[in-house]
């Protein structure tokens, strides 16, 4: 009677363990896009990571949305709003919180598109260098990186307290161009389709960028649980079958080989960014080199 009495606080113990264990989530942020391009592919890089890490996590989405600063502030205080976040990173940013120094999007944040309003398709269209396009005012959220990125450059920006509030700006004619990701132009463009807007075609504004899983700096142990995940990633090789699978239909018809690029500086890059880890990084020879289908 005894051994069984042991036996099931036993099972009940570890059927308790199980349940905290089963419990342990990762949340994540809901930002104001609606239809968040980026969401689906960085949340399976983060799936990814944490299935090779040794570690399981569940992922889940906080309710109400936040912008940027909002959730660098939470994460930064530990608050357990969020526990973890995909942002570009700066030095402000490697000082509050633990970045994961992997570029999840190899780059590509840097890679920039102009959103246009359609009644003004052209009006990029003579732009060759950067002093032709400070001619132009672009729009961004107060709270991103790439207003100082553009300011930096000599381009004039008009900055929003809301995401939704720069497409109503540029179908007003409020700013000439809104520069988005390649990664994020044609979701955008398609998920605003009842304004009148179009993708320039004649530029791609481009600026070294690194776009990093953060956490908070008292979860050390979550940093290195995503580090060796997506090490790990990195050398089976599923980490760039992922960005394969995700990137090349992204990519595919935005005629980023003809297009003439505007180089800017990035003064906001951090110095431990790893320039040198080539593997890291998306070149358009990579495109070039795509297999064709047949």
């Amino acid at each position: 009677m005894i051994r069984m009495l042991r036996h099931l606080l036993l099972l009940g113990l570890l059927a308790g363990l199980h349940t905290v264990w089963a419990a342990s989530a990762l949340i994540y942020p809901r930002h104001q896009a609606r239809n968040d391009p980026q969401l689906q592919y960085m949340l399976e890089v983060l799936r990814l990571a944490v299935s090779k890490s040794g570690k399981s996590y569940e992922l889940r989405q906080r309710a109400r949305e936040m912008v940027q600063s909002r959730a660098i502030a939470e994460l930064a205080s530990n608050s357990g709003a969020v526990d973890v976040i995909w942002v570009m990173s700066t030095p402000e940013r490697e000082a509050q919180l633990i970045p994961v120094r992997i570029p999840v999007d190899r780059g590509l944040i840097g890679w920039r598109l102009a959103l246009v309003n359609a009644q003004r398709a052209d009006v990029l269209r003579g732009v060759k260098d950067s002093g032709a396009l400070a001619r132009f005012t672009s729009g961004q959220m107060h709270d991103w990186p790439d207003t100082d990125i553009l300011r930096a450059n000599g381009l004039p920006v008009l900055v929003s307290p809301t995401y939704e509030g720069l497409f109503q700006q540029l179908a007003t004619n409020r700013i000439d161009y809104f520069p988005r990701s390649v990664m994020e132009i044609r979701n955008e463009l398609q998920s605003h389709d009842g304004l009148p807007l179009a993708m320039d075609e004649s530029i791609m504004i481009r600026y070294p960028a690194a776009f990093y899983f953060f956490v908070s700096k008292k979860r050390p142990e979550l940093a290195a649980y995503i580090s060796k995940g997506l090490e790990a990633a990195l050398a089976d090789g599923s980490f760039h079958r992922l960005f394969r699978q995700h990137m090349w239909p992204v990519l595919e018809g935005l005629k980023l080989q003809t297009r003439t690029v505007i180089q800017l500086k990035n003064p906001s890059l951090p110095d431990a960014t790893p320039l040198a880890r080539r593997e890291l990084w998306f070149e358009l020879d990579e495109l070039r080199a795509k297999p064709r289908t047949p």
